[in-house]
């Protein structure tokens, strides 16, 4: 009879193998997404396009990898049907009555589309929903409270991402002298009041999944790059690439909201 004697994660990483690997999947993952991001404004025609899809894929796979190795295959497939259901349900009712977010429609070169409804929307519903999420958990706690921040953290995403679609043609709005912020005239203000009711309902449902001890925090160092790089790098892009300054004031603010504090809360969380 042997005795092994256990001497530490270092010497476990030495050993290697696929146990290894899988574990730094939603690391190498969060990587590609970041620079597929960042080749974004570098690029144009359908180089572009490829980036588009390919970064919102490699988000969605960072944010279910991570779920699934962190909290397990039964939380996982609840957060993507969840999520991913209820932003393609939202969608698919927006398209056809213009509630809640207008009246807009998709462009072509989105990839494959069920029931006029681009997959790759729903996906990115998913995507954000994961680590904003987990944001709100780390600085919120109750029944309202934390889906509430986690509403707002999913929602003033928004506000960076479809005046940045609109502007690729990605997809238009029927305005109608539409209520707009200035700044973001491209897109109506019932968007974003859209965004922010879908966005509560699908947090009021994504939060009666188990948390786990040390939500938002501890092992979840992936979720909170993705959360906090979002946040940076859509102000900096905005204000520095695109040169629409009224987005990255809007964006910046309303989700500075709670990525500011998220990121207070994990700097002092090191102490």
């Amino acid at each position: 009879m042997s005795m092994r004697v256990y001497s530490g994660p270092r010497t476990d990483r030495r050993r290697g193998g696929s146990g290894g690997f899988i574990r730094m999947l939603p690391w190498i993952l969060a990587l590609a997404t970041i620079l597929s991001q960042i080749a974004w404004p570098l690029s144009s025609g359908g180089a572009r396009d490829a980036l588009t899809l390919t970064a919102v894929v490699l988000f969605f796979l960072t944010s279910a990898s991570h779920a699934l190795l962190t909290r397990g295959p039964i939380w996982a497939l609840g957060w993507l049907v969840i999520s991913g259901g209820i932003g393609f349900l939202a969608e698919l009712l927006g398209t056809r009555t213009g509630f809640p977010f207008g009246d807009y429609a998709y462009a072509a070169g989105l990839g494959p589309v069920v029931a006029g409804v681009p997959l790759v929307i729903p996906l990115a519903w998913a995507m954000m929903s994961y680590p904003a999420l987990l944001a709100a958990r780390r600085l919120g706690r109750g029944p309202l409270v934390t889906p509430l921040i986690a509403a707002v953290a999913l929602a003033s995403w928004d506000l960076f991402l479809d005046p940045q679609m609109v502007a690729e043609g990605r997809w238009t709005w029927t305005m109608h002298d539409a209520l707009t912020l200035r700044g973001i005239e491209s897109v109506p203000v019932m968007n974003f009041v859209g965004w922010l009711l879908v966005s509560l309902v699908l947090m009021l449902v994504l939060d009666r999944l188990p948390r786990r001890r040390g939500d938002g925090s501890t092992g979840d160092g992936v979720p909170a790059l993705m959360f906090l790089w979002t946040y940076i790098s859509c102000v900096v892009l905005n204000a520095a690439f695109l040169h629409r300054p009224g987005v990255a004031l809007w964006g910046g603010v309303a989700m500075g909201l709670v990525a500011i504090p998220y990121m207070v809360a994990l700097w002092t969380a090191r102490d």
